[in-house]
């Protein structure tokens, strides 16, 4: 019998927000000037963690996204994500969140102010060209190309900023809100000796 391993495996981070949005908040998120994007609308504001209205949510993403990189990461030096953009994503019944990723980002990550667990996924992609494709009988997470997670509100989904992802055709009633955020890191990074260093934030 074969002992299968995981290696150099995708981390994904997943997290919970503990209490339910306040009215407050979610009227905050639900009232922002917001534009057409490419299969749904998008806020205006590309800061919008910075909000003093969401500073406990900003909060509780903060603490999840520190844990989940040094979890991974376990840097040797003084270095820190910080979050460098945020914004919320509005996707009514019939619209999407096309596929793409994150550039100029290390972490990225969405939390759900309103999402529906029934019926809300998000899809992630393994890219890159397979010289021999083999049809299969049984998917699993070594053979897909795809693989899908349900998520409802309050959750956190923290990711690698490269990896690829969308949200098909929205299902059922009422809208469904993320807030989407990219990150990047102040500190040390490299390794001076092996010429490979690089203080981030001095010169």
């Amino acid at each position: 019998m074969v002992n299968l391993n995981n290696l150099f495996p995708t981390a994904l981070g997943f997290s919970k927000l503990d209490r339910e949005l306040t009215e407050q908040e979610l009227e905050f998120i639900e009232t922002q000037a917001r534009h057409s994007n490419e299969g749904n609308t998008t806020s205006d504001n590309r800061k919008i963690l910075q909000s003093i209205e969401l500073t406990e949510i900003r909060e509780f993403i903060e603490d999840n996204m520190l844990e989940y990189f040094n979890s991974v990461y376990a840097p040797k030096h003084d270095v820190t994500p910080y979050i460098t953009q945020s914004w919320a994503n509005f996707t009514e019944p019939g619209q999407y969140h096309h596929k793409h990723a994150h550039p100029n980002s290390i972490i990225s990550g969405v939390f759900y102010p309103k999402a529906d667990r029934e019926i809300d996924k998000i899809y992630f992609y393994k890219d890159g060209y397979e010289r021999i494709k083999l049809p299969t009988d049984n998917w699993n997470q070594w053979n897909s190309e795809s693989w899908w997670y349900e998520t409802g509100t309050g959750d956190l989904i923290i990711f690698p900023s490269n990896l690829t992802h969308m949200v098909q055709t929205k299902q059922g009633d009422g809208t469904r809100i993320s807030i989407s955020f990219n990150t990047f890191l102040k500190g040390y990074i490299g390794s001076d000796e092996s010429l490979t260093g690089l203080h981030l934030g001095e010169e």
